[in-house]
C-alpha cells in the first residue's frame, strides 16, 4: 500500500524551501506541541539547581565564545 503522494518541492530553491519550513513551523501554536512530563521535570530540576547555586553558571557571552572557538 502506498501512502499519500507528497508535494514535489524540488523546483523551489534552497532559500525558498527554508522559508517554507520556517513558515510552516511558525504556523504551529506552541500550545499544540506536547511536552513530555519528564522534560518539564528536568527543567524544574535545572531551575532549582540554578537557584541553589547561581555562582555555578557562566555568562552567555563566555558560552558563545567557547562555542565559536569549537567551530572555527
Amino acid at each position: 500500500m502506498m501512502g499519500p503522494k507528497l508535494m514535489d518541492f524540488s523546483r523551489l530553491s534552497v532559500s525558498e524551501r527554508l522559508q517554507l519550513v520556517e513558515d510552516l513551523w511558525d504556523s504551529i501554536d506552541d500550545e499544540q506541541i506536547p511536552v513530555p512530563k519528564w522534560h518539564l521535570q528536568e527543567l524544574e530540576r535545572r531551575l532549582a539547581d540554578y537557584r541553589d547555586h547561581p555562582e555555578a553558571g557562566i555568562p552567555w557571552e563566555q558560552v558563545r565564545e567557547r562555542l565559536y572557538k569549537l567551530i572555527r
